[in-house]
This record gives C-alpha cells, sequence and structure tokens, in this order.
C-alpha cells in the first residue's frame, strides 16, 4: 500500500503556497490591522450589532476574486460551475495544509472562505435545483455578488431537525411560510435566503420537509437579531418569517425532501472540516514545539521537562494517526460516496474537533501569559473551532451515528440530519 499523496496534489499544494506568497500574503501585509491582536476588533462593526465590517467583507472577496481568476477557487467544484471537481481526499489535503500554515488572508478560519472555496449551497443547487435557479443563485454564491443565506436551525430545534416548527402551506400557486429560524448563517451578505419548513408529515418525521428560497426582501420576512459568539464578528442571525409568501417555483429540489437534498453535502463538509480542525492542531503543536525548544525558565528550556514533552507528545501521536484516517476516510469517500462512510466520516468530525481545542489550549499554557493574549494566535483558533463541536453536528450527534452503525440499529431515514449553521 502506497500512503503518499498523489503526485497530482502535492503539485496543487505546491502551486497553491506560490500562488498564496505572490498574490495573496502582499494583500494581507497592506491591511495588519486584521490579522494581528487587532483582528477582533478591526473586523466587527461593533455599532452596527456585530456584523462583519464591509471593509473586511471587500478584502476577503478581493482574496477570493484572485483566487477565482488564479483557477483555484473552484477547484473543488463540479465541471458543470468552474470546478475542476477535485476528489475530497485532494480537497482535505489541501484544507489540512492551508489550516496547518496558520492564520492567514489565504484560509480565513472565522469567515470560512479560503484559496480553495468550500460552496456547499453552490453544490447542492447545482445538484437539485432547476435551470432557473442554477442561474440566478450559482454563481452569485461563487462570487459573494448574490449570496444565498442558510436557514434550517430555530430556538427549540438544531441537531433535532426532524422537528422544525416552520410550517409552510400550500395557497394555489404560493407557499405561506411561518415560523423562526435561528442560526441562519451570512444572512446579513445575503440576497436570498434558503428556509426549511414543514410541508407534510407530523413531528420527526425525515420525509415532509421542504427548502424554499426566499428574498430578504420579501414581506413578512425580518432579521430579529444577531446573535453575538465567541468569535466575533457574527452573522448568524435570529429570523422571523410572518405570512411570508413565495411561489410554487421557490422549492428548490422536490417538495418534502429538503432534508434529504441536505444530506447530499453533509459528509462532504464534515471531511473537510475535520482536515482543517486537524491541520490548525497541527499549527498548535508545531508552534508549541518550536517555542519550548528556545524558552527558558530557571535556567532550562521548556523542551527538556517531561511535563511539557508528554503532553506534547501525545497531541502529536494523535494529530498524526488522525490526520492520516482523514485522509483515508476522504480517499473512501471518492470510491463510495454512501451512508456506509458516514460513521467514518463522523470519527473524523468529532475526533478532529476536539483535538484542536485541546491543542490550542496546550498551545497557550505553552506560550504562558502572551499564549492567552491575543498577540499570538492559539485563543482565535480555539475560540472558533469550539464551534464546530456543536455545528455541523454536535459530539454527540456524530458519537450516536457511529454507535448506531456499530450497533446495527441505523434507519435508512436517518443519516445524519445537517445541524445549523454553516
Amino acid at each position: 500500500m502506497d500512503f503518499r499523496l498523489p503526485a497530482e496534489i502535492t503539485s496543487k499544494i505546491a502551486e497553491l503556497d506560490a500562488f498564496i506568497a505572490k498574490d495573496i500574503k502582499p494583500l494581507q501585509d497592506q491591511h495588519p490591522q486584521y490579522f494581528d491582536h487587532r483582528r477582533e476588533y478591526a473586523r466587527t462593526d461593533w455599532e452596527n450589532d456585530g456584523v462583519p465590517r464591509r471593509e473586511w467583507e471587500a478584502l476577503l472577496r478581493e482574496m477570493e476574486r484572485r483566487a477565482d481568476e488564479a483557477g483555484h477557487l473552484r477547484y473543488g467544484l463540479p465541471r458543470e460551475i468552474g470546478g475542476s471537481a477535485a476528489p475530497h481526499l485532494a480537497i482535505a489535503a489541501i484544507r489540512e495544509h492551508l489550516a496547518g500554515t496558520g492564520l492567514g488572508l489565504h484560509n480565513d478560519l472565522q469567515d470560512e472562505s479560503s484559496v480553495v472555496g468550500n460552496f456547499p449551497l453552490a453544490y447542492v443547487i447545482e445538484q437539485f435545483g432547476t435551470v432557473e435557479q442554477k442561474n440566478a443563485y450559482v454563481e452569485g454564491i461563487i462570487t459573494g455578488k448574490h449570496h444565498v443565506a442558510f436557514g434550517l436551525s430555530e430556538p427549540d430545534h438544531g441537531s433535532d431537525a426532524t422537528w422544525i416548527e416552520t410550517r409552510a402551506v400550500r395557497e394555489g400557486d404560493d407557499w405561506v411560510i411561518n415560523g423562526t429560524k435561528r442560526w441562519n448563517s451570512q444572512i446579513y451578505r445575503a440576497a436570498v435566503d434558503l428556509v426549511f419548513a414543514r410541508t407534510a408529515g407530523k413531528d420527526g418525521d425525515h420525509n415532509g420537509i421542504t427548502a424554499f428560497f426566499v428574498p430578504v426582501t420579501a414581506e413578512g420576512f425580518k432579521i430579529l437579531f444577531n446573535h453575538w459568539t465567541f468569535n466575533m464578528p457574527s452573522d448568524h442571525a435570529e429570523v422571523g418569517l410572518d405570512q411570508v409568501r413565495v411561489p410554487h417555483s421557490a422549492i428548490l429540489g422536490k417538495e418534502g425532501q429538503g432534508l434529504q437534498m441536505a444530506q447530499a453535502f453533509i459528509q462532504q463538509n464534515r471531511i473537510r472540516q475535520a482536515a482543517a480542525s486537524v491541520g490548525a492542531a497541527r499549527y498548535c503543536i508545531e508552534q508549541s514545539v518550536e517555542y519550548a525548544r528556545r524558552r527558558k525558565t530557571f535556567g532550562r528550556t521548556l523542551s527538556e521537562r517531561q511535563v511539557i514533552q508528554f503532553e506534547l507528545v501525545e497531541l502529536h501521536a494523535e494529530c498524526e494517526m488522525l490526520r492520516n484516517f482523514i485522509f483515508k476516510t476522504a480517499w473512501e469517500l471518492d470510491r463510495n460516496p454512501t451512508t456506509e462512510v458516514s460513521p467514518l466520516v463522523s470519527i473524523c468530525n468529532y475526533r478532529a474537533n476536539r483535538l484542536v481545542c485541546r491543542a490550542a489550549d496546550y498551545a497557550m499554557q505553552v506560550h504562558g501569559g502572551m499564549g492567552y493574549s491575543r498577540a499570538k494566535p492559539f485563543e482565535h483558533i480555539y475560540r472558533h473551532h469550539r464551534r464546530y463541536r456543536i455545528t455541523e453536528g454536535a459530539d454527540e450527534v456524530q458519537m450516536r451515528n457511529v454507535a448506531a452503525s456499530l450497533f446495527g440499529r441505523r434507519r435508512p431515514d436517518s443519516s445524519n440530519v445537517v445541524q445549523a449553521a454553516a
């Protein structure tokens, strides 16, 4: 067995490194306030309910524009929308590598922007949308000029999405939607919200939930307030829908099959997230080892002390094993993109998200007071990745998925409902 990454993937990574050094790092250097100890303050419009500053978003869009022009941004997307249809293994390796290089404009954690973009909604619309929907939304999502937000979670329902209380009722050629959505991700930059509502069946049924394109300017659609989060800025608002009317043509995919459609991208999103988490963990570990080698206390370097060595050894060992398991699972996903691989993806996801939180926390400890300060990136890494132990399927949901497979209790209609915020 050959465990080396294929040459085309390592070549792509080298190409990305060169592009970042030439075209993205100089752009970042022109705006240092977004990447040093001022990053959270500079990125956040505190007087506008904590949403991202327009100048910060404009910088991210310029990074993406350059990446798109160079042929990198759409690398993982289908060829029909300008992508290269890169395999899961390639995207996982790239995301791990980029996260392993630390914070930067090339791969911003908080906004989830990267020179190799991750556009799950563009993928879903391309796969399930009508020609009119594809023309209206796909390019706008990729370029950021006509963004689509994602509204699944509610005040009382996140991982238990089959119990959502938002309802849509058919009236002639229209649907009337009523409900409240929480963690309505990226709604402030969006022209349209993809809202999930029950249209048939009873609470707990996997079928009977439908996805609707709802213009944010529709009568009765209102952004109630923005949720401030552990890592700011935040674009995860509470949204109310009061007698919102949309045409039947606003349905994405088949009526009543909204959750099944969402699952079309859940596994690729989770494996990519896991890869980014293990990459960020590796960065924290490597930075801690380097610091421990030169930091002296009481006449000796930290690297000479077993209490420091052993914890970093444990983190390093887990990182190496998990990194290779993630790549293997991505390789399996390329060959067998079915629910059979789902438990493996869940293992990758919850273990990687736990690891990066431990690694960032210990990096703070090794670096002492400066590690706790915002002069170092570890607090930012911790605050960002801590969310992943909840979103995209909480740790407990991932473990339940593994247990269901392990003990033969999986149901064909219950394989991993997507969680809340994207």
